[in-house]
């Protein structure tokens, strides 16, 4: 049981592939610290060495002393090294979804709960974030990452680390904080226009808007009906508005991926995702129908994002 609990502490993925995958918040212990000797470190090194041999050649005490004084603070430079870190709390923070081939966003909370002022303090993933923490606060960190395709895109180990005091070491700690963010399709151009077929019983298509139900408002388009103009609203200076109304007859688009031109499925799930931001722009009630699922016709944030959510889970 210890020799697999040594060669489980002591593999080497440890050391750039973190532990397990967490939601919860990790505090950094000297069981997640590693500390290595930096290029300067090394010099020092030899510099002691060539030191020491100096003071044994030549038998002089103001050598030794020299030695023996740079040793001990490159000994001591080993445990603030470690203080550097230690203590740390990292939280996971909030990732907002993207398109893919956009950069995706991951906030990294790090607290400095001690008394102890933390310097040189660098957060990495693909580029490297540099900050002072002083004591007893705390700071958002963003980290950015590429995405090339549509699904889960997770962050991986985030790497903590920090050369205080003197460059001499470098103490530093692989994170994983469970990071992922939701990538939707990439849209495709928007030089295609929004179906424009009448047939709701096709599954695609937009229908003429009725009179029945008020359901809202929304910017005026060039052919609305003038008696639909929100009257109240022009004479309060507000902008220039049209009534909406609902109904069996109301502005209904369906969009289909059976119907959605395309040589291959990301063509059409990004054609999909073009025409979902932009009806949701327009102010459309539109569904979404894919093979096996429907979204019923809706519109507005939500639905957007239950839409694309879905696309990109496709």
């Amino acid at each position: 049981m210890n020799t697999f609990t040594l060669n489980k502490r002591w593999r080497r993925s440890r050391f750039a592939s973190a532990e397990k995958a967490t939601d919860e918040p990790v505090t950094l212990t000297h069981r997640r610290i590693y500390i290595m000797p930096t290029q300067r470190g090394l010099g020092f090194i030899v510099l002691n060495i060539l030191l020491l041999l100096i003071a044994f050649i030549y038998n002089n005490n103001l050598a030794y002393l020299l030695t023996f004084l740079l040793t001990g603070i490159f000994l001591v430079t080993i445990l603030h090294s470690f203080k550097s870190l230690s203590g740390l709390v990292l939280h996971k923070g909030h990732c907002k979804a993207v398109f893919a081939e956009e950069a995706a966003e991951f906030g990294i909370s790090i607290n400095n709960p001690t008394s102890i002022e933390r310097y040189n303090l660098q957060l990495a993933l693909q580029k490297t974030e540099s900050l002072d923490l002083p004591a007893y606060s705390k700071r958002l960190i963003t980290l950015y990452s590429p995405t090339q395709k549509r699904g889960w895109h997770e962050a991986g180990a985030v790497t903590v680390a920090s050369t205080y005091p003197f460059g001499l070491f470098r103490a530093w700690s692989p994170v994983r904080l469970g990071l992922k963010v939701l990538v939707y399709p990439k849209p495709a151009s928007a030089d295609s226009p929004l179906p424009e077929s009448p047939s709701v019983q096709s599954g695609q298509g937009i229908s003429k808007k009725g009179t029945d139900d008020f359901y809202g408002v929304q910017q005026y388009q060039a052919g609305d009906p003038i008696k639909q103009i929100h009257w109240k609203a022009f004479a309060k200076g507000q902008g220039l508005f049209s009534k909406q109304y609902g109904g069996e007859g109301a502005a209904e688009i369906w969009l289909d991926y059976n119907a959605t031109a395309g040589h291959h499925t990301e063509e059409r799930l990004s054609q999909l995702c073009r025409w979902v931001i932009d009806a949701d722009k327009a102010g459309i009630h539109y569904g979404l129908s894919l093979p096996g699922y429907k979204i019923a016709p809706n519109h507005g944030a939500l639905h957007a994002q239950e839409c694309l959510e879905t696309l990109a889970l496709f």
